[in-house]
């Protein structure tokens, strides 16, 4: 039995590998666009995020509102699905599962379109400068096993491809029923009850570092259906805390910033530059060395999302289908009233800055982009042993 779960297991994770290597694209992040003052970049032949001259060396504004409205949709997107009933598979119990999650995204918002690399063009071989068409949902398929101990805890492992992207996502679970072995008599009419906490992360991107924690419980009762069906309906509530970083990203990445500084090396002994009189370690330039201060790093996201979640699992022996809808109890702006300094982006030095919700519609943007309660429905087909 454990040698059939194991080439489950691994046949799970090459599609998933395949998956990652042949769909791969237009929803995978694309930073370096976020950008508050678009006049300190410039198109060159069709071919926008070059370094504007013309802008008077003007340095590129990040918009990190823009990113931590990113990184809220992508948490939900990747975060743990509790697709399980209140009760456990038993000591020594085995579960395997292969999960289809979706999720919604505010499609139009304008973080969206920037944000994401966009289709990508096999005659020109390169990418759109902007994502004129995001996906509608952000769609992860995952594989999961599960293994019951005693004392009415469960722990689990589980990994997934997030479709269109690079990006795969994996963690683990641990859970315990409070109830285990309640099944006779009078106790026998509870529910389960069970609490548990999870924890999620992704790779696949140099751009971005996203994790996600949960902690959730969930009630649920297992009802008998013609003696060989079990239909276990459930509801819970799922808090999930998001953490939300960036690399070091290039805002002109078309730009080579050495060649139009002139560089001709490090302000060291060996290459002193004339115009300082100690030696920094930084580039000595014969022309503007402007463009080294467009290389960002994000302002880091901490949020935290209230969840509902109810569903079911139908049992048939040794396999199961568990259905599971999740939803906002609260929009994210609303569990997120912390304010931050926003730059205006009229000034160019971006010192002119005023109180924000990050989660919030933003005034400097065109388009409504309020970070919108988001809807997931999840599917799970396996087998418990």
């Amino acid at each position: 039995m454990r040698a059939h779960l194991t080439r489950a297991v691994v046949a799970g994770s090459a599609l998933l590998a395949w998956a990652s290597s042949a769909h791969a694209g237009a929803m995978d992040p694309a930073l370096g666009r976020l950008v508050l003052n678009e006049r300190c970049r410039a198109a060159v032949n069709g071919v926008g995020e070059y370094y504007d001259p013309t802008s008077g060396f003007q340095r590129c504004l990040a918009n990190d509102q823009a990113f931590a409205k990113l990184v809220a949709q992508l948490g939900a997107g990747i975060a743990p699905i509790p697709n399980n009933p209140a009760r456990t598979t038993g000591f020594g119990g085995y579960k395997v599962g292969f999960q289809s999650s979706f999720t919604t995204i505010d499609a139009d918002a304008p973080y969206w379109k920037d944000g994401t690399q966009g289709k990508f063009d096999d005659s020109s071989q390169q990418y759109s400068v902007r994502n004129g068409d995001p996906a509608s949902m952000l769609q992860l398929y995952s594989v999961r096993l599960a293994k019951g101990l005693p004392f009415g805890f469960e722990v689990a492992a589980g990994f997934g491809y997030l479709a269109d992207t690079s990006i795969v996502a994996g963690g683990g679970d641990v859970r315990l029923s409070l109830f285990e072995g309640f099944r006779e008599n009078a106790p026998g009419y509870l529910p389960d009850i069970a609490v548990g906490g999870s924890v999620r992360t992704i790779t696949g991107t140099p751009e971005m570092k996203l994790t996600v924690a949960a902690a959730e419980g969930v009630i649920s009762k297992p009802i008998p259906i013609a003696g060989t069906v079990v239909l276990s309906p459930r509801v819970g509530y799922q808090w999930l805390h998001i953490f939300g970083d960036s690399g070091l990203v290039d805002l002109t990445p078309n730009t080579d910033a050495t060649a139009l500084c002139g560089y001709q090396g490090d302000n060291t002994p060996a290459h002193p530059d004339p115009i300082k009189t100690a030696f920094d370690g930084q580039p000595v330039c014969t022309g503007s060395s402007a463009d080294f201060n467009n290389n960002v790093v994000f302002d880091n996201v901490r949020m935290n999302r209230h969840r509902i979640t109810f569903g079911a699992d139908l049992r048939f022996q040794m396999v199961y289908l568990g259905v599971n809808v999740l939803t906002d109890v609260v929009p994210p702006a609303e569990a997120n009233t912390d304010t931050v300094a926003a730059s205006d982006p009229v000034d160019p030095t971006g010192l002119t800055t005023f109180e924000l919700n990050p989660f919030a519609d933003d005034p400097r943007t065109p388009e409504p982009d309020e970070v919108k309660s988001q809807w997931t429905i999840s599917l799970e087909l396996g087998a418990a042993f």
